[in-house]
């Protein structure tokens, strides 16, 4: 049969076709509106004109450096100005870049360096002690670029060049994108998932994009959008904001350190009208100095992830004239594209049950094709009861490549065509998913992923420790924090303050376990620890 829209005339040719990328966001701002603030950082000011220049001097400088198409680019750096430079400048190159969570240690960061092939080095000089520990234990020896941020505490250089006299040696006209397709990877991030060895998750350009632009659909921006960086930017890529932001041409306020007196002076200095990040910090605003919380500027708009955020902390953020957004997602779909979108049906409801509808998980967002409530063995949807149990999944876009260098975690994610999240959750009658448990063990805190089995494989390596098993255990200020369930070895005798102070000397400060338990681990007749009775004892212990 012909199909008269099969004729070669109608065929992709390059005026009707070209890369889906967020990285044309900026031309098309720095041509609309040169003269408007971009970036705000302390006493900085950069209009889009001046920031689409340093990108594209990053871009030209980096490729005299020899950074070639599918090379990696690391950074690891605070919340600044250079971080948002390199998520353009880098995937200018057509390279990948791979942010770097601050919180981790030298092993970590050595592993990710390792094997992600990292080929250039950003790093802000504040965290210049644990990148020289990790490029000691490295393989790779990357060029080392330092950035020494004027609003940062300093600290030593490693590398052969400073961050501003890099950009000295690009061209500000520069314009060749080296993007020639959209499947091309944007992006690679680390997400602990349930192993000690964290996964390596690649975003393309046409992921990254559509999750950008799809943020705008449930949560709008515009020009007149004041931003604040209260989430970190290495997490998925700052959840896609800084392409999202750009877009709409708004102005981004950059900021070091989450920290409640900055977070709040931050907000009422520049007008912030919104934010992103974990429950935690909500619950930081909302514990503020009652004096600076009566400053807070009106109508600011609030989008929170991570662990579901008490209808308490969301009620409370609400009375402040906050309004909350409460967003789900993961690593492999670019962050939140699932939202709790608000009905005017609703606005007349108790504050009590306006809070309980927005800790709900919610409904996908346009940009992402497909997300539902499914039993995992026979792949059928859930009834919408609230009450019948399954895994979320997700299908479409704003998914994933995959797994860098990890083909069987892919297959295994990717298995009957949908991404498995591992969530279990809950789907009501109409249609909103509400998450039940997290059926990977994974802790999160204060917006943070941290493995149980990782600590766990530490906790089993001290001679006096015969198992160990970790669960999270509800934390008021951090959401959840790692309790570890120990059994000694016969004759042997430890003290809680000694169990935590060998963590703190064997992994990164976040993943400690904040509480120790002694006792007999209860498992199941084949040896394996039955966690869902250690989550029932910490109830019963903490929260009778």
């Amino acid at each position: 049969m012909n199909n008269i829209y099969s004729q070669g005339c109608l065929d992709k040719v390059a005026a009707n076709s070209q890369p889906l990328t967020p990285i044309n966001f900026l031309n098309r701002t720095a041509d609309v509106h040169p003269n408007k603030i971009a970036i705000i950082h302390g006493k900085q000011r950069f209009t889009y004109q001046q920031y689409r220049g340093n990108v594209r001097r990053l871009a030209s400088a980096l490729i005299k450096h020899g950074v070639k198409p599918g090379q990696t680019v690391c950074i690891m750096a605070a919340n600044i100005p250079a971080f948002l430079d390199a998520h353009y400048g880098v995937p200018l190159t057509g390279a990948v870049l791979n942010s770097i969570n601050i919180r981790l240690d030298a092993e970590n960061i050595a592993f990710i360096m390792d094997h992600g092939e990292c080929d250039v080095l950003l790093t802000d000089t504040a965290f210049s002690g644990v990148i020289k520990e990790a490029l000691a234990i490295s393989k790779r020896q990357p060029l080392v670029i330092d950035i020494d941020d004027v609003e940062g505490p300093g600290g030593e250089r490693l590398g052969i060049i400073e961050y501003q006299d890099l950009l000295a040696q690009g061209d500000e006209n520069f314009t060749d994108s080296l993007v020639e397709d959209e499947w091309q990877a944007l992006a690679l991030n680390y997400t602990s998932g349930t192993t000690g060895n964290p996964k390596g998750v690649v975003y393309s350009h046409r992921g990254a994009y559509l999750n950008a632009i799809g943020h705008n659909f449930v949560w709008p921006t515009d020009s007149n959008t004041n931003y604040l960086w209260t989430l970190p930017l290495f997490h998925c890529n700052g959840w896609c904001f800084p392409w999202t932001i750009v877009a709409v041409g708004g102005t981004q306020v950059c900021l070091r350190q989450v920290e409640v007196g900055a977070i709040v002076n931050a907000m009422i200095e520049h007008k912030i009208s919104h934010f992103c990040g974990a429950p935690i910090v909500l619950n930081m605003i909302l514990n503020a100095d009652e004096s600076l919380l009566a400053q807070l500027p009106k109508n600011i708009k609030a989008m929170t992830a991570g662990a579901p955020p008490p209808a308490a902390v969301i009620k409370g953020i609400e009375n402040l004239g906050i309004e909350i957004t409460q967003s789900y997602g993961l690593t492999e779909v670019y962050g939140p594209c699932v939202v709790s979108e608000w009905k005017d049906e609703w606005n007349d409801k108790s504050d009590d049950e306006r809070a309980a509808l927005k800790a709900r998980q919610g409904v996908r967002y346009p940009t992402q094709e497909d997300v539902d409530v499914l039993n995992p063995d026979t792949m059928q949807p859930v009834r919408c009861d609230g009450e019948t149990i399954g895994e979320i999944m997700f299908r479409g876009n704003t998914t994933m490549k995959g797994y860098l260098k990890n083909e069987k975690a892919t297959e295994e994610a990717f298995a009957h065509g949908w991404f498995h999240s591992g969530d279990l959750a809950v789907k009501h009658p109409d249609g909103y998913i509400e998450i039940r448990d997290r059926s990977k063990d994974i802790i999160i805190s204060g917006g943070e992923n941290i493995s149980s089995v990782e600590i766990e494989g530490v906790l089993y390596q001290h001679p006096a420790i015969l198992e160990a098993a970790v669960v999270a255990k509800k934390d008021e200020k951090w959401g959840e924090t790692p309790c570890a369930f120990i059994g000694l070895k016969r004759g042997q005798s430890l003290t809680e303050q000694e169990i935590i102070q060998y963590c703190r000397e064997h992994m990164a400060g976040f993943k400690v376990p904040k509480t120790i338990v002694f006792s007999e681990l209860p498992k199941t007749s084949t040896g394996k620890v039955q966690k869902f009775a250690l989550r029932q004892k910490l109830k019963d212990l903490f929260e009778s």
